[in-house]
């Protein structure tokens, strides 16, 4: 009994019958324009100017529902009185016939709902006051209805009331139901909207690689440095000049990285994206050194001549793996490894490891997010390529990376 009750005393039961309402309302403009065929056939017998005018309406209802404005004016309504969620329309210009069906079953749900309940309400109103002296009777398209006065007028316009609720309790049910199905998106707007998803998707996590690689890098580079020039500036201030130096063109390489990415979150018109590629590595082995670390390149083969997004993957897991060795390492020389031969592109780094260091819990340590190498497989394999990490021995630890490469002649 009380779940029969309950959708006739929710809000949205209501809601749902006023957007109801306002499709009635909005086809009256309409329904001029219907008529003028039958003013020019008057002769027409009555039944047949009826039903040409409703034809006429109809199709002209239809007509507004073709127009793509029509549709995204509907949606927002929809959702805030329907309470149904409907993403907004995408333009593709595909399943346009369901506007115009949703349109034509709104006002016709619309007209009928507030010619019962409408005709309801107003005799459950009416028969309590007319019975309170005399005998009502209530008659509409030959169905009559009388009540004597006393009690039995109220039963009766309670009998009136309860059928009204539930007639608009039905409309906004209809409605809700028709709503996914006509004003949601169809097949071809859930694969566009899928692939829009997907495509953002994918560039958060590009700029999110981007970012942790990127700042990741520079934060631990500088603060390294910023401990060194600490340490000698009574003693060395030459070296601590440098050191300061070095964190200035750090962080200003950091900050265009950061300036192009939250302007792509912000859906902004960025900049051009900073790119950072092979070539830029003896910068970055140079930001190490004024870091205090002891750096070991062995550069061999063409390896300036790699270009493109593979040049720019490299240099990206170079910086990743160079970054994990300054926060995780155990002091002693950092050995880095390039190679490029005609088949494939290889890059290795080695560094020391100590108790309480390789795992970043030591004193001193640096927090550590858990992403970055995780981040690295990803990058190697949609790269098709092969990467190794873990240690090399007792006191060392090995990040090997092979990528296939195609060098520019």
């Amino acid at each position: 009994m009380i779940w029969g009750i309950r959708p006739l005393l929710r809000g949205s039961t209501y809601s749902g019958m006023l957007f109801a309402y306002c499709g009635a309302l909005a086809s009256i403009p309409l329904l001029p324009f219907a008529m003028l065929p039958t003013l020019a056939w008057p002769s027409a017998p009555y039944g047949v100017q009826a039903v040409l005018t409703l034809l006429i309406w109809a199709a002209l209802i239809a007509a507004v529902g073709l127009a793509r404005t029509t549709r995204r004016a509907l949606v927002p309504f929809a959702r805030r009185l329907l309470r149904v969620p409907l993403p907004d329309p995408v333009a593709t210009g595909t399943d346009r016939w369901r506007t115009p069906l949703w349109l034509l079953l709104h006002v016709a749900l619309g007209w009928a709902g507030a010619l019962v309940s409408g005709v309801l309400v107003i005799a459950g109103l009416t028969l309590p006051v007319t019975g309170l002296r005399t005998e009502a009777e209530l008659s509409l398209f030959g169905w009559s209805v009388r009540s004597e006065p006393g009690w039995r007028s109220w039963v009766l316009a309670l009998c009136c009331l309860l059928p009204a609720a539930v007639v608009c309790a039905g409309v906004s049910y209809a409605l809700r139901w028709l709503a996914p199905r006509l004003l949601g998106p169809s097949s071809a707007e859930r694969l566009a909207l899928a692939a829009e998803r997907e495509l953002r998707l994918a560039e958060r996590n590009r700029l999110a690689h981007e970012l942790h690689d990127s700042i990741g890098h520079t934060l631990t580079a500088t603060t390294i440095q910023a401990a060194v020039a600490g340490e000698v500036l009574s003693a060395d201030p030459l070296a601590a000049r440098a050191a300061l130096r070095s964190i200035e063109e750090s962080a200003r390489a950091a900050l265009e990285d950061l300036d192009y990415v939250l302007g792509v979150l912000r859906e902004e018109a960025a900049g051009t994206a900073p790119t950072r590629t092979l070539a830029d590595l003896p910068e970055l082995l140079d930001r190490l050194r004024h870091a205090g670390a002891v750096v070991e390149p062995e550069l061999s083969g063409e390896w300036a001549q790699v270009q493109g997004t593979l040049s720019r993957a490299a240099y990206r897991i170079l910086q990743e793996g160079l970054t994990n060795a300054l926060r995780h390492g155990a002091g002693g020389p950092i050995e880095v490894r390039v190679a490029a031969a005609s088949d494939g592109l290889e890059l290795g780094v080695v560094n020391r490891t100590g108790a309480g260091t390789s795992t970043g819990r030591g004193p001193g340590a640096f927090p550590t997010s858990g992403h970055g190498l995780p981040g690295l497989a990803e990058r190697v394999r949609l790269l098709h390529g092969e990467i190794e990490a873990g240690p090399d021995g007792p006191r060392h630890w090995r990040l090997s990376v092979r990528l296939p490469v195609r060098l520019s002649a």
